[in-house]
């Protein structure tokens, strides 16, 4: 990726790697914008994560836009509301990030295809405010020598955590050994699966939780709290980011594992299986979707090397079950209630109300695969709290 730092001030400007960043300086418009665009490609496909950050005054709402250089197609969108026509594209603030203090950061992304090179766009408006490298200023140029511009700080991205939830970055952790609230775990038996604190990456701030997974069962390791979960009683919205390096495998794997108390204290199980997510009971190994292969073709794989924001509901006064990747809804992991053959039949052969009473990730191997995995912004709320 190619990847470009600009501040612009009184018609000086300054080029260094790492973001594009500029500073409006048209007489019209006041503000100031930064924009980090990061793409992660693969054959056909990309995602992007797109920092905005608001330089100049407060405002209530944002447009972001730009002009892809190739044939790329934006194909859905998380935590802003894009839309194509040709090359022009425009992303516009959701619900609860359209207010931004001076100062004050937001991200949102996307999915999306190209062929030939998928170039990084040169340049970005924010609220029409150009932030792109080719900004002409239309005010009289200074007879004096401008001073050199200070390239605008980055900031931590935000975590997103509604009032009512619990969060946890694991910021506080200071070892190597998950401490605190949570604890290494060997569900069965132990084997060559590790967990650890990483400090070298991170989602957000400057720590995450990484799993090295083993394959094979006896080499199953998950990082348990038992008070995440504390936050509501009967309906759970857990949202993390999760970055991995190998693509989920044909056979059945788990990455969060919940005890429901209603359930003989069995997990219910969160992983993968013939390459996309799936849900899991342990108590009966009910599938959620059916492992067919228009079941399977309902649900999404969970991209490599890119962080990926998972959110799921279960709701334990009506058992059902809805699950978003990168801010979509996946349809082959929504339960509803009303049996659909490939999605949930299989799941609603017996009730089912579960009592959730911990929170656990790592990594659970029933056959073939390995895997590394780096958890971050974990939080658990009665509300969905996004990306």
């Amino acid at each position: 990726m190619r990847r470009r730092v600009l501040a612009l001030a009184a018609a000086a400007a300054v080029a260094a790697a790492g973001m594009i960043v500029a500073a409006a300086s048209t007489a019209s418009a006041a503000a100031a914008c930064a924009v980090v665009y990061t793409p992660n490609s693969w054959s056909n496909g990309f995602t992007a994560d797109v920092k905005v950050t608001n330089y100049g005054a407060a405002v209530s709402s944002w447009t972001v836009s730009w002009a892809f250089a190739g044939d790329q197609k934006v194909t859905s969108a998380w935590n802003a509301t894009v839309s194509q026509s040709g090359s022009a594209v425009t992303a516009t603030n959701v619900a609860w990030n359209g207010s931004l203090a001076s100062g004050a950061t937001t991200s949102f992304g996307f999915q999306g295809t190209f062929s030939g090179a998928n170039v990084t766009p040169a340049a970005f408006t924010f609220n029409g405010v150009s932030c792109g490298p080719d900004v002409t200023p239309t005010t009289t140029p200074p007879t004096t020598a401008p001073t050199t511009p200070t390239t605008p700080p980055t900031s931590t991205p935000p975590q997103n955590c509604v009032p009512t939830a619990i969060c946890d970055g694991f910021e506080s952790q200071t070892g190597t050994t998950p401490a605190g609230n949570w604890a290494v775990t060997y569900p069965d038996c132990s084997g060559a699966g590790t967990a650890a604190i990483d400090k070298s990456v991170a989602h957000s701030g400057t720590t995450s939780l990484r799993v090295n997974g083993a394959e094979g069962y006896c080499n199953h390791v998950f990082v348990r709290s038992t008070q995440i979960l504390g936050t509501t009683t009967n309906v759970w919205y857990v949202r993390y980011w999760v970055r991995h390096t190998t693509a989920l495998p044909a056979a059945h794997v788990a990455a969060v594992a919940m005890t429901d108390a209603n359930d003989g204290g069995k997990d219910l199980r969160f992983g993968g299986q013939n390459g996309a997510l799936q849900f899991n009971r342990a108590s009966d190994d009910a599938t959620l979707p059916e492992q067919s292969p228009a079941g399977v073709a309902l649900s999404a794989p969970l991209p490599v090397n890119t962080w990926n924001c998972v959110e799921f509901k279960v709701d334990g006064t009506n058992g059902t079950i809805q699950t978003w990747l990168n801010g979509t809804s996946v349809p082959g992991l929504l339960e509803d209630g009303v049996a659909t053959h490939d999605i949930d039949s299989q799941w609603l052969n017996r009730t089912w109300r579960p009592k959730l009473t911990d929170l656990k990730l790592g990594w659970e191997s029933y056959g073939s695969g390995a895997d590394t995995l780096w958890y971050d912004d974990v939080v658990v709320s009665a509300m969905r709290n996004g990306c």
